[in-house]
């Protein structure tokens, strides 16, 4: 099952996404629950990651991830967008700072995501 989403930011406006349940169910339906959420956007590399109200272990957990992932870091408690290579990257491969338990993707364009800056508002609401 997949449901769609909006991540809203001042530097890229709405941009659609989605959350999976086939690989991670209990992260996917921990976020989905929560939504919608409002933070302040964080940049490491080009990872955003922000806090959100959810607590969770690991959960299929990957160290790798793929361009345009969804995860959830749960040393940080925090939603992570993916769109490049972060400081622990080798080569264009795209590493979490530790494992992330992937919950969706973007669908629209990720590389938006690149005018982000450190602090900026970030909203994700579901897009249904």
């Amino acid at each position: 099952m997949k449901m769609k989403i909006r991540i809203i930011t001042e530097a890229t406006g709405p941009v659609e996404a989605e959350i999976s349940w086939d690989k991670n169910p209990r992260t996917a339906t921990s976020i989905w629950e929560a939504l919608p959420i409002e933070s302040k956007a964080r940049r490491w590399g080009e990872e955003i990651y922000f806090p959100i109200p959810v607590e969770l272990g690991e959960e299929n957990s990957q160290d790798l991830v793929e361009l345009g992932d969804l995860g959830y870091w749960p040393p940080g408690r925090s939603f992570c967008i993916f769109f490049g290579p972060t400081p622990v990257s080798t080569g264009e491969e795209i590493r979490p700072a530790s494992p992330v338990n992937v919950f969706g993707k973007v669908t629209g364009d990720i590389k938006v995501f690149k005018k982000v800056k450190d602090g900026d508002a970030i909203r994700i609401e579901r897009a249904e």
